[in-house]
């Protein structure tokens, strides 16, 4: 081979520069390191979105009449990703509210002694027939279910 067919045949193909191998370097070591940050921000971000998507598409949960619970007590069952909790008042009605505490997310527990629906974490107080916040930080009421016993179920629906 003829040394300009040979000049020929290197020109065509492109050369690999130190500068090109440093910027490809550089952009596999930013997009190694992009990529752990970005992943769980993004993970946050989209997670109330799936959790209110969820949440939407469950509109009524039936509870058998063997869990019924007893006349002063309360029974704790999802809805939807939500823990709720239905309480069996002393005159024979039900209440039904979101058991998430308003304040940080905290899971709430029903105090059948003391009449009341409480908050762990941070001390806060809802009224057990209204869910309404009494006492502590909580900022606002329990989200409250629609609650129909009939057929021996009962049945929970967003109000």
């Amino acid at each position: 081979m003829s040394k300009k067919k040979h000049k020929a045949a290197h020109a065509e193909e492109p050369e690999l520069t130190r500068r090109a191998l440093f910027r490809t370097g550089v952009g596999i070591v930013g997009a190694c390191y992009v990529g752990p940050i970005a992943y769980p921000v993004y993970r946050y971000l989209a997670t109330p979105a799936k959790q209110s998507a969820a949440l939407a598409a469950i509109k009524e949960v039936s509870i058998p009449q063997e869990q019924m619970p007893a006349l002063g007590t309360a029974l704790r069952f999802a809805f939807g990703t939500r823990p709720a909790i239905l309480i069996h008042m002393e005159d024979g009605s039900f209440v039904c509210f979101d058991a998430v505490c308003t304040h940080l997310g905290c899971t709430v527990e029903f105090q059948p002694e003391e009449k009341r629906i409480h908050c762990a974490c941070h001390g806060g107080t809802y009224d057990m027939a209204t869910g309404k916040n009494v006492a502590g930080p909580p900022p606002k009421p329990l989200n409250q279910y629609k609650v129909e016993v009939a057929n021996g179920q009962i049945t929970v629906t967003r109000a």
